[in-house]
């Protein structure tokens, strides 16, 4: 059974800095696309940042402040979100698919998702 389990998030001022972690148990690790997405209040989720088989892909909104990485060793992903915005707000979530995905910010792409950590910042 493939979980995702995002920790790490929390409630920030503007231009602070969070560490997201998204722990996965149950699957290959290094096989999968991963990629971490975010969902504001009445508002679509968005894919924020992807790594698939090396390749990073960011979002533009967020080119230059977010870093994603990922630890296969510890079954682990990561968002490093520095210079954090009030619209940065959001819940974030990792996904998880068993292979390369093309379209690595969609979200119709994967099919394994966390529960998600909230990120609440304040100006």
């Amino acid at each position: 059974q493939v979980l995702l389990l995002e920790s790490g998030g929390g409630s920030v001022q503007a231009g602070g800095s969070l560490r997201l972690s998204c722990a996965g148990s149950g699957f290959t690790f290094n096989t999968y696309s991963m990629a971490w997405f975010r969902q504001a209040p009445g508002k679509e989720r968005e894919g924020v940042a992807a790594i698939i088989d090396g390749v990073v892909t960011y979002a533009d909104s967020v080119k230059g402040r977010f870093t994603i990485s990922k630890d296969s060793a510890k079954d682990t992903l990561y968002l490093q979100v520095n210079s954090l915005k009030p619209e940065d707000t959001g819940m974030y979530y990792c996904a998880a698919y068993p292979g390369v995905v093309f379209t690595p910010l969609a979200d119709w792409e994967y099919n394994y998702w966390g529960q998600g950590t909230q990120v609440t910042v304040s100006s």
